[in-house]
C-alpha cells in the first residue's frame, strides 16, 4: 500500500498557523493527569463514604477498592461488572457491528483491516483493494477509525483515494486495526448509559455551529463567538472538516453551521440531557437491545438518527462522563455510585 500525505499534511499546516496568531490569548484547558479524572474522584469519594479502602496505582489508571475480604478493581473506565467477553466485543467496533447485525439490530456497519504486519494471519484478501471498493460504492465517503478505542481520536472522513491513503497511514502507525463504515448524514446522536439494562443517563450531544451574518467568513464567526474555554478543542476539528476557501467563506445571514461532522464531546460537542420524550424512549428502546445483545451490564450506547431512523454507532464497556460532569456533577456522581453498590453486591 502507497501512502502520498505530504500535500495534505502542508494544507493541515498552513491552517493552523494561519489560525494560530489570531487565537484568544487565554490558555487551552490542560490536559488532566489521569489520577484527577472525574471518574477517580468520583470512586474515591464512594470508599470514603461506605468506608472502603481505596489505592491509585499505575499513575490513576487502576484503582484498587478493599472492604474486608472484598477486593475490586477498577481499570480505566471500566468498574468489573461486565464480562471479559463483553468488554473485548464493545471495545472492537467491527466485531460489535457483527454481533448486533446477528441478533437483528439496527447499526452502522464497520468492516475490520488488520495493519498490513498482521496479514500472516488472515486469508489474503487483498486489504487495499478491498478499502477501495468500499469508497466506490459509498459515494457520500466513509469513515475511517481505529477499531478499538473512544475519544474520537484519528477519526476522519474520506471521500478521495489519497485521504484513504493518510488516513490509514496515521491510524496503522499507532494502531494494529482499522475499522472503515460508510459515511452517514446522522440527525442526531444520543448517548444511554444503562446498569443492568435500566437507563440511567440519557443525553445527545449537541455539535458546535455558529449562525451566519453575511459578512464574516465562517473562521471570523467561529474565532468571535466560540466560548475561549472550548477554541481548543474546536479548532483542529474545524482545520480537518474544511478547506481554506470554505473557511474564509461569507456565511449567509441567519444559515446556521456546524463546525465539526462529528458528535464528539472531545471535539466540542456538548451533552444535553433527555428527560422524557419520543427521542429518549427510542433511544433506550435500542440501547438496551444493544446492550442485551453483548451481555453489557455497564456501559453507554452511542445511537444515532439518520434518514428519520435510529441505529446504534458503536457501545462502550467503560463509561467516561468527563464533559458531562462538568455540567451535571451530580447525576455522574449517582451514575458511578449505583454501579458500584451493585459492584459490591456481589459476592
Amino acid at each position: 500500500m502507497m501512502f502520498d500525505s505530504e500535500a495534505e499534511t502542508d494544507r493541515e499546516q498552513t491552517a493552523i498557523r494561519r489560525m494560530s496568531p489570531v487565537q484568544p490569548a487565554e490558555p487551552a484547558r490542560s490536559k488532566m493527569l489521569n489520577s484527577q479524572r472525574t471518574f477517580v474522584n468520583t470512586v474515591r469519594k464512594y470508599c470514603a463514604r461506605h468506608g472502603i479502602a481505596v489505592e491509585i496505582k499505575s499513575q490513576g489508571w487502576l484503582i484498587v477498592m478493599q472492604r474486608g475480604s472484598q477486593r475490586r478493581l477498577a481499570f480505566g473506565y471500566d468498574l468489573g461488572l461486565n464480562s471479559a467477553v463483553t468488554h473485548r466485543v464493545a471495545n472492537d467496533k467491527a466485531a460489535t457491528a457483527e454481533v448486533l447485525q446477528m441478533c437483528g439490530v439496527a447499526c452502522v456497519p464497520h468492516t475490520l483491516f488488520l495493519k498490513p504486519e498482521l496479514n500472516a494471519y488472515v486469508p489474503p484478501v487483498g486489504s487495499w483493494e478491498a478499502m477501495l471498493r468500499l469508497l466506490a460504492e459509498n459515494p457520500d465517503g466513509i469513515v475511517v477509525k481505529p477499531n478499538e478505542g473512544t475519544s474520537g481520536q484519528f477519526v476522519f472522513k474520506v471521500m478521495t483515494k489519497p485521504k484513504l491513503e493518510l488516513a490509514v497511514h496515521k491510524i496503522f502507525s499507532l494502531n494494529l486495526s482499522v475499522a472503515i463504515s460508510p459515511y452517514l448524514d446522522i440527525e442526531d446522536e444520543v448517548r444511554v448509559v444503562l446498569i443492568d439494562y435500566v437507563p440511567i443517563v440519557v443525553y445527545s450531544k449537541s455539535r458546535a455551529s455558529v449562525v451566519g451574518d453575511g459578512k464574516r467568513s465562517l473562521l471570523e464567526i467561529a474565532l468571535a463567538t466560540i466560548p475561549a474555554e472550548q477554541l481548543s478543542t474546536v479548532l483542529p476539528g474545524m482545520v480537518n472538516e474544511f478547506d481554506q476557501a470554505a473557511l474564509d467563506g461569507i456565511v449567509p445571514p441567519g444559515q446556521r453551521h456546524a463546525l465539526n461532522w462529528r458528535h464528539n464531546l472531545d471535539s466540542g460537542a456538548e451533552p444535553v440531557l433527555l428527560e422524557s420524550g419520543a427521542t429518549r424512549e427510542a433511544c433506550v428502546l435500542i440501547a438496551t437491545e444493544a446492550a442485551k445483545s453483548i451481555n453489557l451490564r455497564f456501559g453507554s450506547v452511542d445511537v444515532v438518527q439518520v434518514e428519520g431512523t435510529w441505529r446504534i454507532l458503536e457501545i462502550n464497556s467503560g463509561v467516561m462522563m468527563e464533559a458531562l460532569s462538568r455540567l451535571h456533577p451530580d447525576l455522574v456522581d449517582t451514575t458511578y455510585s449505583a454501579a458500584l453498590d451493585r459492584v459490591f453486591a456481589e459476592g
